[in-house]
């Protein structure tokens, strides 16, 4: 069944890279019938803002009461009303560095997806990259999920393998991890596009 424009929200807390990777996949065309409608930052000054403005999408600042890493029931019902004014079918979550509660979840529910930068289960949690280096894995990568109450723990949808050599140092590791991050991230999307145009998924 035909169905109107995927509306897809962002929300990142950092330099956006993954966001601007998305971006760019919208302009030519690789998410097919989708439109990023907006992208929330607890962080005023973040580059995933700025990115924003660079691609002229909408932006929005979630304004939160604690710098604690969990967002208040409170916090979360206010976005959620937020997002009331952009109506998304997907809420991607690249790079956001906020754990956001039940309530918000549910009230989103098969909406939420995470992208993480490891090969799930391992390594869940923050500094993935750098706790997998330290510990010597020789193949890592990236993950993305749909979003749970447990963190990281949400059923995955795809993964990209990233071999470290032994030449490798933290950086060139950073590095890879996310050139797969930048490709797999718009693939996974224009997949749920698709499976999007075909379903009767309902909006927030």
């Amino acid at each position: 069944m035909s169905r109107d424009k995927m509306k897809i929200v962002i929300f990142g807390s950092g330099n956006g890279t993954n966001a601007e990777a998305i971006l760019k996949a919208e302009k030519s065309g690789q998410l097919g019938n989708a439109k990023i409608v907006g992208i929330f930052s607890n962080i005023q000054d973040s580059g995933i803002l700025k990115i924003a403005d660079s691609f002229s999408v909408r932006k929005q600042i979630i304004k939160l009461s604690s710098n604690a890493p969990f967002i208040s029931k409170d916090d979360a019902m206010k976005i959620i009303r937020d997002l009331e004014n952009f109506k998304p079918d997907l809420i991607v979550l690249a790079g956001f560095m906020k754990v956001l509660p039940k309530e918000f979840i549910e009230s989103c529910q098969n909406m939420i997806i995470n992208i993480h930068p490891s090969l799930l289960p391992s390594f869940k949690g923050l500094r993935a990259i750098e706790r997998a280096f330290k510990y010597g894995v020789k193949i890592s990568g990236c993950t993305i999920h749909w979003v749970s109450e447990e963190i990281d723990g949400g059923k995955i949808i795809a993964q990209a393998p990233v071999r470290r050599m032994d030449t490798d140092n933290l950086e060139m590791f950073r590095q890879k991890i996310q050139a797969a991050e930048h490709m797999v991230f718009p693939t996974v999307i224009a997949e749920l596009v698709y499976e999007f145009q075909n379903s009767d998924k309902n909006k927030i």
